[in-house]
């Protein structure tokens, strides 16, 4: 595998930039290559075969890409698809899930955890399952948030219809005196504001986009595979992909990513 070859990352949509962010924070020499799934989010009420057959088809394209290693930055595809595609691929494929799991069970005091996600995360017990075998005697208190994601992606992440669904969504959490919470998606990050308000400073918020970027970081040092730094790029050093509305991609990829995203590109990802 070329060690310069860049990253694959995918998402099903502008939520998995969260992770980007932080890889290129965490890792800056290395290139990417982003899909986000725009045509067919979001992947949260959509069945376990379905999202198997969706991260099948991306990584496929991203394969196209000659991609060194592949991050799934979606929590649903993570908790799915990840283990059936990582036995198919023939290059590294990390998901968002176990190192959010693992820095929410050392953080928490009281052993009381809650975690905030996708009918599908929320619905798979992914979250309570690997943090029990990590620590067999804490709480996990799951709760979904669907009207996150499209609200995100809509643009209102300071909005008073926000607000509202937030506090009914996190009113059971609050409930239950976690003393941690995982932002369980990868859309989540864009709220956090919001979300630090309703849960008070009493409870330490867990961005799982942040732990990812370091647990590829070590993986790519493991195994010999980091960039070489003195080889001179070959192209883009980040490119974007995506299934539909490009344009709307673009614009608000600049909220996240500003400078760094020049052009999205749209392909059937049907196809591959």
């Amino acid at each position: 595998m070329d060690r310069n070859a860049p990253i694959g990352i995918f998402d099903s949509g502008v939520g998995g930039l969260t992770v980007a962010r932080e890889i290129i924070r965490q890792i800056p020499e290395e290139r990417i290559v982003y899909f986000g799934d725009t045509a067919r989010l979001p992947y949260g009420s959509k069945s376990r075969d379905t999202i198997i057959r969706y991260s099948r088809q991306i990584i496929r394209f991203l394969q196209t890409m000659n991609v060194k290693a592949i991050v799934i930055a979606c929590n649903t595809a993570s908790a799915y698809a990840l283990e059936t595609v990582r036995a198919e691929a023939d290059i590294p494929v990390i998901g968002v899930i176990n190192a959010g799991a693992r820095t929410a069970v050392h953080a928490t005091g009281n052993k009381r955890i809650g975690v905030i996600g996708t009918e599908g995360t929320i619905g798979s017990g992914i979250y309570t399952e690997v943090m029990k075998k990590m620590k067999p005697d804490i709480e996990v208190f799951g709760k979904s948030c669907p009207l996150f994601v499209p609200l995100v992606e809509e643009g209102l992440l300071h909005d008073s219809v926000t607000d509202e669904i937030a506090s009914r969504y996190l009113s059971m959490l609050k409930g239950k005196y976690i003393d941690t919470l995982v932002l369980g998606c990868t859309h989540y990050p864009l709220l956090r504001s919001t979300i630090r308000r309703l849960m008070g400073e009493g409870v330490t918020l867990v961005n799982p986009a942040y732990e990812t970027a370091l647990e590829l970081r070590e993986l790519l040092k493991s195994q010999d595979m980091s960039r070489d730094e003195h080889v001179p790029l070959q192209g883009e050093k980040y490119q974007f992909f995506v299934s539909d509305l490009a344009e709307k991609f673009t614009d608000f990829a600049a909220a996240i990513l500003p400078g760094q995203v020049k052009e999205t590109r749209q392909i059937s990802v049907e196809d591959y």
